[in-house]
This record gives C-alpha cells, structure tokens and sequence, in this order.
C-alpha cells in the first residue's frame, strides 16, 4: 500500500464547508450503541462457546501486557446480536485511562468499503456500468498511457490495451501502479503530481490523469488508494454531491454511523485513541508522523474515500450488518442483495489474463476481499467471506455463511523492523472462528 497517495501519514487539510462542520457536530453528539445498549446476548444461544471465547480476551491482553501494543477494542457479533465487546488496554501511553470500547480510531482503508457501496448505490439508480469507459463521465482519461521505458523527465509511453473502467477501479486493476515492479520513473512522476496536495477530489482526478500508467487498465491487481479516490470524484459526478455530502447524506446519516466522519468535532477528540509504533528496539512509542498533527482534522484536502474516515466498532458493525442482511439495516436499504453478492464474489478472474488471486487464499470482490480458498490461505475462515484493513491495524470480516462479523481495532503503525511486534489479525480471527461450535 501506498502510504503517500492512500492518505498515511495524515497532513492538515483546508477546511471543510460550512454544511460539514454542522453534519460533523451532530454525527459525534452520541455513540451509535451505548454501553447501555450493549447486546447481553450469551454466546451459547449463538452457537459460540463462551470458554472458548475467552480466548480472544486472552490473546489480545498477553499481546498488549508484552508491550507489543497500546490497546484495542475487540467486537464479535453472530446472528445479528453481539456477543462479545470488549476494549483492552489504554487510550494513550503516558496516560492511566483504560481505552473505552467507544473510543474512535482512524480507519484509513477501511473507508474503502463504505465508499465501494456508495458507488454501487449509484450503479443501482443507473448511473453507470461497471465496464462503462471512466472516460465517460471523466474525459481526462480519455487518452491514458502505459510507461514504457525512459525516465520521468523524458518517460517512453503506448497506447493502452483497452479502456480504463469503473471495474477496475473497484477492483484495484486501473494500472495506476503495480505493486514491487511500478518502474521508479512512474512513481516519481506519481509523487511529482502531488495528489495528496490537491484541494479536492476534481483537482485530485485531473493531475493523475497526466501521469502515465505502469500497466494495462485490468492487466493485473494493484492495490493503491488512487483508484478508490478516482472513484468517489465518480461519485460527484454521477450524484452532483460532493463525496463528503453524498456519503454522510446516504450511508452514513441513514445507518445511523453517528461516530463516522471525515473530522471529528474538538469537543468528542478525548475519545480518539493515540497512533503508536516502535522504536529499533521493539519500544512502543508514539507514531512520529504524528508529530504536531492534532486528532480529529481531515486526513487529506479532499474527502478520500481511500483511507480517510474515523470511526469506532460499534459504528462499523452497522455497517458491516447491513452487508451481512444483503444491504439492509433496521429498515434501511442501501444496496439489494444482489448487489452486496456481486461485491462479495472474486472479481480477479476478469483481468487479463485472469488471476485467482491477489494474496494465497483470497480474492478481491468490489471493495474488499474475498475469501476463495481456505486451505491455501492458512487461516480458519469461509469461503466467500468478506472484508479489509486499514494502514493503522484496524480489522474486520463479514462471513454471511456463518452470520458472523468479527472486528478488531487498534491504532498502531506497523514498522519493518526485526524488532517490531507481529501482526495479530491472523491470529486473532483463527480465535474467533475455533469458538464456533454450531
């Protein structure tokens, strides 16, 4: 993943419109679930061993007692109730407050999601095809190039195989990079575009469309923010919205995600929970890209739907419900089940040639992976499973064979170092799905 390009580390943003201040002050003024309202749902009645389950609770404290992490809030739900959340840990380092399993983290990819079905919504009015051209309805892609050869003051560039489409973007095969082999002429010009400077998505659009492609538009998968950014300017323009608007105005006012937005008002910042990382040594330390940005501004200028929300475990298991209900929520309907089955099924096997897969085991459907084999993903899981991650170890999967969503939320930013702790997800679902036993 591109840091740069999918909004990490975070930079101050221009303010927001006027409309957004207000939305953003009414969408913080609650948690979507209080403590109150907490599910008191025993695991048994949901077919999960509640000694087994306890587990996770111990895995999750082991790793943070070691130091390795700060905190994490941890939710499980199965059937539509939720039969475990639990917050683990501390807020901040230096601070003695246990972290609240209403705290807010930033999500970063996990806004890729929410923003996959916002275009489908609109997919669903008939605004688009998923293999309509982008060029028509952004002619600035209208004449994209391949880089060749060359550098990036004088780049060999052809023709494209075919079009760049809207289902390319969704599925991360526009070309824009391509992964370890993106020749460095490409990034370079990538990085001279300057998109993360860009004041919104219109002006974000128009300068990457100048820079050359490092692959045919569907060659090969690609994951990189880019496209998910490309994609929400798509939204304006088929809705006549801003992202931002659109997104608060029909996702997340309506799935009642009061927790969920671009900023987060001064008066609810208490409640974001601090970014770590390590040191050389393996130390837990405060996230130095962090380093005099205060939490709760915008991510990014413009609204990215790459990795730009905030939010909190009880607001994405809404909407991660909605997507395991087939689109609906509490009488709320976004997306019909078909559409949410066509999100959920490996869409690789469209690329030329065709891919299985991007990682061993999973595919990547509109937005997210996609559980296609078990055995090779080395990981206890179902085929057809559905999910991502954000930059900052944030976790969720939605697995509509067993009706069950299991999420888990930290905020640490991972370092490639010897010394740095292990990534837990793999083991934290491994936990989470032995204590099924119905």
């Amino acid at each position: 993943m591109s840091k740069s390009r999918a909004g990490v580390p975070p930079a101050r943003a221009a303010a927001c419109g006027s409309w957004l201040a207000l939305a953003a002050m009414m969408m913080f003024a609650a948690p979507a679930l209080s403590q109150e309202d907490r599910s008191k749902a025993r695991p048994s009645a949901e077919g999960i061993s509640a000694e087994r389950l306890q587990r996770v609770d111990a895995f999750i404290d082991a790793a943070i007692d070691k130091g390795q992490y700060l905190g994490a809030v941890t939710l499980i739900a199965r059937h539509g109730k939720i039969v475990s959340w639990k917050a683990h840990g501390k807020r901040q380092i230096d601070a003695p407050d246990a972290l609240d399993p209403n705290a807010i983290f930033r999500i970063y990819s996990m806004t890729k999601p929410i923003a996959s079905v916002a275009a489908l919504m609109l997919m669903e009015q008939g605004k688009f095809q998923l293999d309509d051209p982008v060029s028509k309805y952004l002619p600035e892609f209208a004449e994209v190039r391949v880089f060749t050869g060359g550098t990036a003051d004088a780049p060999e560039l052809r023709e494209s195989k075919r079009p760049l489409t809207v289902r390319h973007l969704l599925i991360h095969a526009a070309g824009f990079t391509s992964g370890e082999t993106t020749p460095p002429a490409v990034l370079d010009l990538i990085e001279r575009a300057e998109l993360n400077r860009a004041p919104d998505l219109q002006s974000y659009a128009r300068a990457l469309s100048k820079v050359p492609l490092a692959a045919d538009p569907g060659a090969r998968f690609s994951y990189d923010g880019v496209n998910t950014n490309v994609l929400c300017r798509l939204v304006e323009v088929w809705s006549g919205q801003r992202f931002d608007r659109f997104l608060q105005e029909r996702v997340l006012a309506p799935l009642r995600m009061k927790d969920t937005g671009f900023t987060v008002p001064v008066e609810q910042r208490h409640r974001i929970v601090q970014m770590t990382s390590s040191d050389a040594t393996g130390q837990l330390i405060p996230a130095r890209s962090y380093e005099g940005v205060e939490a709760g501004v915008t991510l990014n200028p413009y609204p990215s739907g790459a990795g730009g929300l905030y939010s909190t475990a009880a607001d994405y298991l809404r909407f991660a419900q909605m997507l395991l209900n087939g689109g609906e929520l509490e009488g709320v309907s976004l997306l019909s089940s078909k559409t949410v089955a066509l999100m959920m099924t490996n869409q690789l096997g469209t690329l030329e040639p065709p891919q299985l897969e991007f990682r061993p085991g999973e595919g990547f459907g509109l937005g997210g992976f996609v559980g296609v084999d078990s055995a090779r993903r080395g990981r206890l899981g179902s085929v057809g499973d559905f999910g991502w991650s954000g930059a900052a170890s944030t976790y969720f999967t939605v697995d509509r064979r067993e009706g069950l969503i299991a999420m888990l939320m930290m905020q640490h930013l991972p370092e490639d170092s010897p010394k740095a702790p292990p990534r837990i997800s793999g083991q934290f679902f491994n936990l989470v799905y032995q204590s099924l036993v119905q």
